[in-house]
């Protein structure tokens, strides 16, 4: 179940959960909360199973409903068993937007090929680093 957690920024969980989808570093984290705390259209929402806040989504719409992901983590002991995708789900079941974009690494861009997104390569966006644009197209008859 998604509950609303921007307001919770202060809190070690949200943090923690926060800090899974950024460089590992400090001064990162930091920056990543204060984006959050500044700008009032950027959303995050926390992924809670049996009472457990197991995973984290931060995102904003556009005018043209294009909801473009800045945040997404699972817990490590929670990964692999479905709470990236069903994060995904019920974002799409709850904002409702007409297409999803993220940018990752390598290391991801599997998890988003797996759930049906479009995968581009953006090239080596920093030196030795290569960036992929992911892009999914919501069906509007089905909702996915």
């Amino acid at each position: 179940m998604l509950v609303e957690v921007k307001s919770r920024l202060e809190e070690s969980q949200i943090q923690e959960l926060l800090g899974y989808s950024v460089f590992p570093d400090p001064e990162d984290l930091d920056s990543t909360i204060e984006l959050y705390k500044n700008d009032s259209e950027l959303l995050l929402f926390g992924y809670e199973s049996e009472g457990v806040m197991v995973g984290i989504i931060g995102f904003r719409l556009n005018g043209s409903n294009e909801m473009t992901l800045t945040h997404l983590a699972v817990e490590p002991e929670s990964r692999g068993v479905g709470f990236g995708r069903g994060i995904i789900l019920e974002i799409i079941e709850e904002a409702k937007p007409a297409r999803i974009v993220a940018e990752t690494d390598e290391e991801a861009v599997e998890f988003y090929r797996n759930i049906g997104f479009v995968i581009n390569s953006l090239g080596e966006v920093y030196p030795g680093v290569e960036r992929f644009r992911c892009t999914y197209e919501i069906d509007e008859e089905s909702g996915e």
